[in-house]
């Protein structure tokens, strides 16, 4: 769970501003800050979030495994469309493969035993050896991606393609169209104007 919800909300980093266009919520390092802070749970025990330091390369390396990780949701929703935020630019799927593996590589792990006192025994990875946060980051969140991807919840993904819409989201239930009701109610009002501006062309 924790894997799924870090990959989707790093995603949703790019979403409608609500002027008709799309945003990016990591433009700037203080803007990653806030968003591994409010994170933290989630990049645990990888990274300590919470002496986090962001740089313009930090930054760099997210905003590029974030482009990988959205062609790979395109990939994943295939034959429907991507997000129309990057269906003019997807990443081909092949360098975003290689970027996403390249990234969780660069922190190997090990299998660690923690074993509380009166607790049972449970198994765990952790780091082979000391790395700099800023492979940790990446690392951390290039797992997430790829237990998200090779997990049973790829089958739920879906792009949301209500007016101005450019989520990705998971599909929770048979009848669910869009991420959120408002998007629904957005594509309802869409549809029921193109219906009544048809019969308006035809009399013209």
């Amino acid at each position: 769970m924790a894997a799924r919800d870090l990959v989707l909300d790093l995603a949703l980093t790019i979403r409608h501003d609500g002027r008709g266009g799309v945003t990016d919520d990591l433009t700037t390092p203080g803007e990653l800050a806030r968003w591994v802070l409010a994170h933290a749970d989630q990049l645990a025990p990888d990274l300590d979030a919470a002496v986090f330091a962001a740089g313009d390369a930090e930054l760099a390396d997210v905003r590029e495994l974030r482009a990988a990780i959205r062609a790979l949701f395109a990939r994943a929703v295939r034959p429907e469309p991507p997000s129309p935020a990057d269906a003019r630019r997807l990443m081909p799927s092949v360098e975003a493969l290689r970027r996403v593996n390249a990234a969780a590589a660069a922190v190997p792990t090990v299998p660690r035993l923690d074993w509380p006192e009166g607790a049972v025994p449970a198994a765990d990875s952790g780091p082979a050896r000391s790395v700099g946060e800023r492979a940790a980051l990446s690392a951390a969140l290039a797992r997430a991606a790829i237990a998200f991807l090779a997990g049973p919840d790829r089958d739920k993904l879906r792009a949301c393609h209500a007016p101005r819409c450019v989520r990705y989201f998971l599909k929770e239930h048979p009848r669910q169209e869009w991420c959120r009701p408002a998007c629904g109610n957005r594509a309802r009002v869409a549809r029921h104007h193109e219906r009544h501006r048809v019969p308006d062309r035809a009399r013209a």
